[in-house]
């Protein structure tokens, strides 16, 4: 079995990227589960915190999810032409401390993708996560790129998806993310 651990990068209750994260997690194929983590309750990252309490419950907890799955699923908003700090903060968080990015990060795959009401989907905060990701060790998956512009006609007003043509798309998107997984696991 294949598993993979998604989050979005938005605290939003009813999120565009909520949204496509849920729906990529039921495209998953046979084989594979996308379980979804939350970045809810991450405090910003402060060393003066780590070095007084550790790693907060919340980080530790997504952590040993990061590090149990074979790949990762990063659903990005895109803000002023770039990521999400509070997504940004939560993946600074999980890496602490350094000696323990080759367990939760080194070599594993990661998908980018995300929604956004601009024209661009997402495109410029999937490429801001690039020197991050590789920083991290991680192997960065390039395939069927999903990008969503245009979101507030493809969600309902619950951040649900309601397009078709973007689910089937997830369907494609992450049968071949799994496969290019499976092919790393060997």
């Amino acid at each position: 079995m294949t598993k993979i651990i998604g989050i979005a990068g938005s605290l939003r209750q009813h999120s565009y990227n909520g949204g496509l994260l849920r729906a990529a997690a039921e495209a998953a194929p046979g084989g594979c589960s996308v379980d979804i983590g939350s970045i809810a309750g991450i405090p910003l990252y402060n060393s003066d915190l780590e070095d007084k309490e550790g790693i907060p419950e919340t980080v530790t907890e997504l952590k040993e999810q990061f590090a149990a799955a074979d790949g990762i699923v990063l659903v990005t908003p895109e803000y002023n032409n770039s990521l999400p700090g509070v997504f940004k903060n939560a993946i600074d968080w999980i890496s602490r401390p350094p000696e323990d990015r080759p367990r939760v990060f080194g070599n594993k795959p990661v998908a980018l993708m995300g929604a956004t009401p601009g024209s661009f989907g997402t495109a410029f905060s999937q490429y801001a996560w690039l020197p991050t990701l590789r920083a991290l060790g991680t192997q960065v998956w390039s395939g069927d790129l999903v990008w969503v512009s245009g979101a507030m006609g493809k969600f309902d007003k619950n951040g649900n998806l309601t397009d078709d043509g973007i689910r089937n798309k997830l369907q494609k998107s992450v049968a071949a993310f799994a496969a290019f997984v499976e092919r790393m696991k060997a």
